[in-house]
């Protein structure tokens, strides 16, 4: 069982997994530093200096205690969050698609072979075959 649990493990799929599963986590860490530490603080500024996380619509405003204690807390929807998730994913999607173009170009193209050229049917070749028989 030991040996065969080796072998399974020692396999190219397994191992090309493991290697593309720590990949992605790393690509991933770094698109998400791109879009949360560059392109966010870029779009606050021409939004006027705006922090999208901060935009809300209270719905309930909190109650403060008159010794500082929230005695009930703020009911508020948090939209801003998520329209940085909306421009985080446009972001993710096209620094993703600007990836996959560049590694498409390092390809080579892949040239098919001509076809071989058609013959005739099965059917013109039992026509020929009648049409001889006949002459006969």
């Amino acid at each position: 069982m030991l040996k065969e649990f080796k072998n399974f493990i020692m396999t190219g799929n397994v191992i090309d997994l493991a290697v593309a599963v720590i990949l992605a986590g790393a690509v991933g860490m770094v698109v998400n530093g791109f879009v949360s530490d560059i392109m966010m603080p870029f779009i606050g500024h021409f939004a006027g200096g705006l922090d999208f996380a901060d935009m809300k619509i209270v719905l309930d405003e909190a109650i403060i205690a008159a010794d500082g204690t929230v005695t009930k807390p703020e009911n508020a929807v948090m939209y801003g969050k998520w329209v940085n998730s909306i421009i985080n994913l446009i972001t993710v999607g096209f620094v993703l698609f600007m990836i996959v173009k560049a590694y498409n170009k390092t390809k080579k193209p892949v040239v098919k072979a001509p076809e071989a050229p058609k013959g005739p049917s099965d059917n013109q070749l039992l026509m020929d075959i009648r049409d001889l028989l006949k002459k006969q």
